[in-house]
């Protein structure tokens, strides 16, 4: 499933406040073909999104994208000219515990 950073988080609920919608909008993620992603505000979810909630953040993702970023990390960041840039990564590998 998609994981959600700390800034992804904050700057998803930021977008989702800055607009007169709905308490449930979010960003919704889908793919435009296989290997191109499109992000926008939406007030809910569609028929047959996942839906990723973190800290009242909402990602809805569409089939083909739940299924390109399962196992991903969403990154947000916010440039000196106040745009939004998102990433996408994968996760960071688990450190194995010692003991």
């Amino acid at each position: 499933m998609l994981a959600l950073t700390d800034n992804a988080v904050s700057v998803i609920r930021q977008l989702a406040s800055t607009t007169e919608t709905p308490e449930t909008t979010g960003v919704r993620i889908a793919t435009s073909d296989e290997e191109t992603l499109s992000l926008a505000l939406a007030p809910e979810a569609t028929d047959g999104d996942q839906v990723v909630e973190n800290q009242g953040a909402r990602v809805y993702l569409a089939g083909d994208a739940a299924t390109l970023l399962n196992d991903r990390t969403l990154d947000a960041a916010v440039e000196e000219d106040g745009s939004v840039q998102f990433f996408v990564a994968p996760d960071a590998p688990e450190t194995p515990q010692e003991g």
